[in-house]
C-alpha cells in the first residue's frame, strides 16, 4: 500500500496530538494573543503581585482580576458594561481613568471588551501557584514521553494467534485481551468497500464498484482496491484538506481589512499534489519552512523549484492586520503567528505562549521563543506602506515562457502608453472644463438659470461648461425645473445646443422644452449617452427668436428615473454656424 498511509497517519497524528486549548479553546488563545500582552505592557507596573498593588488591585492572576480591588471586582465575566476595568480604560468617568498616562488605542479597548464578553477566559494561576511556576524545570519537562525519540517496542504475545494479520494487529489485540475484550467480527464486503472509499477519497462507491468488489474472490482484492484509491487524485483532495486546516489556509488575509490572496490556490494545489505524489513527510516540512532557500539547488528541475517556492506560502497565509500603523509591532505579530502555526502544525505544541513568559505547560522558554523569532525576523516578509503587503516573488519559468512573458509585458506597456497618449489627446481636445468665454454665440450658464426646487452643484464629471453643473439629486421628481432665458441682440435663426455631463446613473428621458417664435417643442434626452458635440452639447435644432426676451429652454425632472443634469444652453446664430462647422472640419485628427 506504499508510503501514503504512513504520510496520512502522520498528518492525523499531528492534528490529534494538539492540546485542548489548540483544538477548540478559542478563548484561551485570544487571551494569550490579545489580552495578556496588553496587561503586561500597560497594567502590571501598578497592579501586580511582584511590583505594586495600587488600589488593592492585581491584574497578573485570574483570581486577582475577578476579586478586584478597593472599588470591587475589576470585571464581570460576560458583562462588559458592568465591568469596572472596561469603564476605566474607556475614560468615561473623570475619576476613574486607566492607564493614567493616556488612553489605550481603540483597538486595544475593543479587544478587552470582546474578551470580557467571551466570559473572560484566563489560564493564569493564583499567586501561590505562580510562585511555584517560577521553579518550572524545563529540562524535566523535556523528559516527557512525547519529546523522546521513538523506540522500537517488542511485538507482544497474544492468545488468539489466528486474528492478527501483521505486527500492528498484535499490539491492538494484546490490549484487547488485557481488558478481557475480543475483536469485533469482520465487516461484510459492502461495508468494507464503503469504509475504504469514505476514508481514502471521501466519496461513496458506485453500485457497479460495490458489485465488482463483492464478486472478486481473489485474496488480494481489498489490497488492490486500497491501492487504486490511494492512486486516485481524490485521495490528495480528501487528505490534503486536513493539512490545509492545520496550515490555516484561506484565500483572504482577515485580521483587519481583508485582502485577497490571489495566488493562495497554488499552495492548495501544492498540498494536494504532495499527498498524491507520495512526498516524504520530512521533505514536505522542509519545503514549507525553507523552500525559497531550496530553490538555489540548480540541480533541481524547473517544476521542483517552482513547487518549493510555492510551498513557503505556508508562512504567509495567517490572519494579518496589514493596516496596523506601528510597523514594528506588525512585524512581530506576523512572526508570532508564524511561530504559533509552526508549533501547532509540526510539533502539536503551543509556542506562542512563550512570547510573554516561559511556557507553563510545554518545555519552551521565552529565550527559546525569541531565538526562533530571530530566524524569522531575518527574513523579509513584508513591504511596508499605509497598508502593508506581503512580499511576492516570481516563479521560475523556462526560457521560452520567459520570452513570451517579456513579449506580453512589452505589449502591455505599449498599450498603456497608447492609453496615456489618447487621454492627453482628449484633454487637448477640450474634454475638461471649458470657460463660457471660449464658446461662440449666446451662452446661458446654469448659474444664470432660474431654478424651481432644490438643485445640487457638482463638478464630479469634468466635461462641464463654466464652473460646474447642477443635478436634481434623483429626488423630488416632478417638482424641479431649470429655465435658461437668453437675451438676443438681434432677431434671427439660432441653433440651440443643450449641455449636460453624461454618466451611467443619469436619467434616460429628460424632458427639455424649447419655447421659440414659432411655438414650443419638447425633446427627451438620454443623459447616459455622451453628448455628440465636443462631448458636452447635443443639438436641439435651429429655431427663430426675436429680442422681446420671453423665449426659454426649460429642463424638468418630471417622470424621470435617475439623476437629471443641467449645465448650459448655447444659442449659435445662423451667421456663425457655417464658420463653426468649417473650423471644426479643419482641426487635425488626434
Amino acid at each position: 500500500m506504499g508510503r501514503h498511509v504512513v504520510f496520512g497517519a502522520a498528518v492525523v497524528l499531528a492534528v490529534s496530538c494538539l492540546p485542548p486549548a489548540v483544538r477548540g479553546d478559542v478563548g484561551i488563545t485570544f487571551f494569550e494573543k490579545k489580552i495578556r500582552p496588553l496587561l503586561v505592557a500597560h497594567c502590571y507596573r501598578c497592579h501586580s503581585t511582584e511590583k505594586k498593588q495600587r488600589g488593592g488591585l492585581t491584574l497578573d492572576t485570574r483570581d486577582g482580576v475577578r476579586r478586584g480591588g478597593d472599588s470591587g471586582p475589576a470585571i464581570v465575566p460576560g458583562k462588559p458594561d458592568e465591568s469596572l476595568l472596561l469603564k476605566a480604560i474607556r475614560y468615561v468617568d473623570p475619576e476613574l481613568q486607566m492607564p493614567p498616562k493616556g488612553k489605550l488605542p481603540e483597538e486595544a479597548i475593543a479587544a478587552i471588551e470582546k474578551w470580557i464578553a467571551m466570559g473572560a477566559p484566563d489560564p493564569r494561576i493564583d499567586v501561590a501557584s505562580a510562585a511555584r511556576s517560577k521553579a518550572l524545570d524545563l529540562e524535566a519537562g523535556r523528559k516527557f514521553w512525547a519529546f523522546q525519540p521513538p523506540r522500537r517496542a517488542p511485538v507482544p504475545p497474544v492468545e488468539n494467534i489466528d486474528w492478527p494479520t501483521g505486527p500492528i494487529d498484535r499490539f491492538i489485540l494484546a490490549r484487547l485481551e488485557q481488558a478481557g475484550l475480543r475483536p469485533a467480527p469482520a465487516a461484510d464486503r459492502t461495508t468494507l468497500i464503503r469504509r475504504a472509499y469514505f476514508d481514502l477519497v471521501g466519496l461513496p462507491p458506485s453500485p457497479r464498484e460495490i458489485d465488482s468488489f463483492i464478486n472478486d474472490a481473489s485474496p488480494d482484492a481489498f489490497a488492490r482496491l486500497v491501492d487504486r484509491l490511494l492512486a486516485s487524485p481524490h485521495f490528495g483532495e480528501r487528505w490534503g484538506r486536513h493539512w490545509l486546516d492545520v496550515a490555516r489556509y484561506a484565500e483572504s488575509s482577515g485580521g483587519g481589512r481583508s485582502l485577497i490572496l490571489p495566488d493562495a490556490w497554488r499552495y492548495r494545489d501544492y498540498v494536494i499534489d504532495a499527498f498524491n505524489a507520495d512526498k516524504p513527510f520530512d521533505q514536505f516540512i522542509r519545503e514549507q519552512l525553507a523552500g525559497d532557500l531550496l530553490t538555489e539547488d540548480r540541480n533541481a528541475d524547473l517544476q521542483t523549484r517552482r513547487q518549493r517556492l510555492i510551498a513557503t506560502a505556508f508562512l504567509a497565509l495567517g490572519p494579518t492586520n496589514y493596516e496596523r500603523q506601528d510597523k514594528a509591532i506588525l512585524e512581530m505579530d506576523v512572526i508570532d503567528e508564524q511561530l504559533d502555526t509552526i508549533g501547532r502544525a509540526f510539533l502539536g505544541m503551543t509556542i506562542g505562549c512563550a512570547r510573554c513568559h516561559d511556557h507553563k505547560f510545554d518545555p519552551i522558554s521565552t529565550r527559546e521563543y525569541y531565538a526562533l523569532a530571530g530566524i524569522l525576523k531575518s527574513t523579509q516578509t513584508l513591504v511596508h506602506d499605509n497598508v502593508s503587503r506581503w512580499v511576492e516573488l516570481p516563479l521560475p519559468v523556462d526560457p521560452a515562457t520567459e520570452a513570451a512573458l517579456q513579449k506580453h509585458h512589452q505589449a502591455v506597456q505599449n498599450l498603456l502608453r497608447q492609453i496615456a497618449k489618447a487621454k492627453a489627446a482628449e484633454k487637448r481636445a477640450g474634454l475638461g472644463p471649458v470657460a463660457i468665454a471660449e464658446l461662440s454665440g449666446v451662452v446661458v450658464d446654469d448659474t444664470e438659470a432660474k431654478r424651481i426646487g432644490s438643485w445640487t452643484h457638482s463638478r464630479s464629471v469634468t466635461t462641464y461648461v463654466g464652473k460646474g453643473y447642477l443635478h436634481d439629486g434623483n429626488s423630488g421628481k416632478g417638482e424641479k425645473t431649470i429655465t435658461f432665458v437668453p437675451q438676443f441682440a438681434r432677431p434671427g435663426h439660432y441653433e440651440v445646443r443643450f449641455a449636460y455631463t453624461a454618466a451611467n446613473n443619469r436619467a434616460r428621458r429628460v424632458p427639455v422644452t424649447v419655447l421659440h417664435l414659432d411655438g414650443e417643442k419638447t425633446f427627451f434626452i438620454d443623459q447616459q449617452k455622451t453628448p455628440p458635440i465636443d462631448g458636452r452639447f447635443v443639438s436641439l435644432g435651429t429655431f427663430r427668436f426675436d429680442t422681446n426676451g420671453q423665449w426659454f429652454v426649460m429642463v424638468s425632472n418630471r417622470d424621470t428615473t435617475g439623476y437629471v443634469v443641467a449645465d448650459a444652453v448655447q444659442f449659435i446664430p445662423e451667421s456663425e454656424q457655417q464658420a463653426l462647422r468649417s473650423s471644426r472640419a479643419k482641426e487635425p485628427a488626434a
